[in-house]
């Protein structure tokens, strides 16, 4: 595969500074520090059911809201990935995953195509999860998705407890990746057009 990871990336704005090592064929390697603590606990459960290492260090301007440091963290994540993923070459492409949490489903779909989309379906019951937004997990991914240059489809199907439906979300992208990820054994890229 000609791929780049594990890679390091640094975003550094007026609002924040965000610090990202990724490497998604390696695991263990987990420390998740951005100051806002439902983000670490989401990126945690991303990295250990993605089965990655990943370290995420941020700082940002919370006493204003969690909003530019949670956009950011997924912007800088989606650079990783773009970054890492170079030619993408050799790489499964298409990753799923429909993971339950309890009363809650949620779906992943992915495309690791250079096609910028972020749909997400369902929503989340409160418009809080402690102090925690809930409207930012689609911020979120709609940055990790645009600046990484993939597709990215999250249906919250049901569920009645917030916390559950957005932790099975963040599982589900987990597994999609590790799939999408995934060695094809040749250093082709899955596509008639010979390019992603």
């Amino acid at each position: 595969m000609k791929n780049k990871f594990p890679i390091k990336v640094e975003r550094k704005t007026f609002e924040t500074e965000v610090k990202v090592f990724w490497d998604p064929y390696t695991s263990g390697q987990i420390k998740i520090d951005t100051g806002v603590g439902f983000l670490d606990h989401m990126l945690e459960l991303f990295a250990v059911h993605g089965n990655f290492s990943l370290e995420v260090k941020a700082k940002g301007d919370l006493h204003v809201d969690y909003h530019h440091t949670v956009e950011d963290v997924g912007l800088t994540l989606g650079e990783a990935l773009r970054k890492g993923l170079g030619e993408r070459k050799g790489i499964a492409r298409y990753g799923e995953a429909v993971i339950p949490m309890e009363e809650a489903l949620a779906a992943v779909y992915i495309d690791l195509a250079e096609r910028p989309c972020f749909v997400q379906k369902g929503k989340i019951p409160v418009e809080k999860i402690g102090t925690f937004d809930t409207e930012l997990v689609s911020e979120f991914l709609k940055a990790l998705a645009i600046k990484g240059a993939f597709t990215l489809h999250v249906h919250f199907l049901y569920g009645e407890n917030a916390h559950h439906i957005v932790e099975a979300g963040f599982k589900a992208l987990g597994h999609a990746l590790k799939k999408a990820f995934a060695p094809l054994g040749k250093d082709v890229v899955l596509s008639s057009k010979g390019v992603l």
